[in-house]
């Protein structure tokens, strides 16, 4: 059904999306490119909530020349009326001939509704293009209109010996350089970010995305970027913390009940349920969610990332592993506590590449594998 050329102009609709990754949310950072007579008139890519998206850029750019052309674009237009016009109408009047989509769109609002009406105005529409691409560049989005709740990654940095710092806490630095410079693109990537009150007791962490360890990345203005939350069942937060600081926006997630010191009376907080293991988790998934948090960090000790193993809760896991030695007194990477061979968590790798002196190894909970992998 596709050319070589649709492949090659799939391809460059998915590294346009690319560009839109930190700024676009919560909306999915898609790529569109406009192709008449072989010819590349127009092209781009998913503004900040509010703004224009993929298709309308591209069709800005291209101008009369959009008519009769083809539109490659990650992910369908959408057919409805939101913030913005639909794409799909744009399309259409603007005399585009031929759609070429990645992946239909499961949003509800959506979920064929763009396509079909391409499809009844006279425009041919094909889907599928390069689909494992979009679908990897778009996993947060697309797991939370699919069940509900975004993409959790527990980002993890660690010593060959499976150690995050010394028996003392001491942490800084296990990996180098470029491994802190790359966790700042998780960072610029997410939603929402996670930790506990014990990280932040200990490590007075802000959480912030350094805007210098990211050059050309197009960023969104502080106060839209990652909510940063704390889990604080008793709400132990210091109101001076770096976390709780600056434009960025936070959350201190406590159990029901607690009542508020003071000093953090004008901070955002919410109550949550707990269970035998801490607050809620899976509660806390769905009111982030609520929150339209796409893709979600953890970035903590090893008792909040524990958790979220142990309730199933975690997609991937992104580890940075440091050629170096902490030694038997040093902190282990999670609070897991198993007996048996058979309680084991079993995981698989998904990608490993050098970065700097240190390896970033990604890695699924062998539930989030793919049934049909003969691997």
């Amino acid at each position: 059904m596709f050319t070589a050329n649709d492949h090659a102009l799939m391809a460059r609709a998915v590294r346009l999306a690319e560009r839109g990754r930190f700024w676009a949310r919560p909306n999915p950072h898609v790529g569109c490119v406009l192709v008449r007579d072989g010819v590349v008139v127009g092209e781009g890519f998913t503004q900040p909530a509010g703004g224009a998206h993929a298709e309308v850029m591209a069709l800005n750019a291209a101008g009369e020349t959009a008519s009769g052309s083809t539109a490659y674009v990650t992910l369908e237009p959408c057919g409805h009326f939101g913030k913005t016009p639909p794409c799909a109408h744009a399309l259409v009047k603007a005399g585009v001939v031929r759609v070429v989509a990645g992946l239909q769109d499961p949003n509800p609002r959506v979920d064929g509704g763009g396509f079909a009406y391409l499809q009844e105005h006279g425009v041919a529409v094909a889907h599928g293009l390069l689909a494992a691409a979009v679908e990897e560049q778009l996993a947060g989005f697309l797991a939370r209109q699919r069940r509900g709740k975004g993409r959790v990654r527990i980002k993890l940095a660690m010593s060959l010996d499976g150690r995050t710092a010394m028996a003392s806490g001491d942490s800084q630095w296990i990996t180098g350089p470029a491994a802190r410079r790359d966790v700042q693109r998780l960072r610029a990537a997410s939603c929402a970010i996670i930790t506990g009150v014990g990280t932040v007791l200990a490590d007075d962490c802000a959480l912030t995305v350094r805007e210098d360890e990211l050059p050309g990345c197009l960023l969104p203005e502080a106060s839209r970027r990652a909510l940063r939350v704390v889990l604080d069942s008793k709400l132990r937060t210091p109101a001076t913390s770096r976390v709780l600081a600056g434009p960025q926006p936070k959350l201190l997630v406590h159990r029901a009940g607690v009542e508020s010191p003071k000093a953090l009376e004008d901070v955002p907080k919410i109550p949550v349920p707990s269970n035998d293991d801490g607050i809620d988790l899976a509660e806390l998934l769905e009111a982030l969610s609520q929150r339209e948090c796409n893709e979600i960090l953890v970035e903590s000790g090893p008792s909040v990332a524990g958790a979220f193993l142990r309730q199933g809760l975690a997609d991937e896991l992104v580890v940075y592993l440091a050629p170096k030695l902490l030694g038997s007194r040093a902190r282990p990477l999670f609070d897991l506590p198993l007996d048996r061979m058979a309680d084991s968590l079993a995981l698989k790798l998904v990608e490993q590449r050098q970065v700097g002196g240190d390896l970033r190894l990604r890695f699924h909970p062998t539930e989030h594998a793919d049934p049909k992998d003969p691997d």
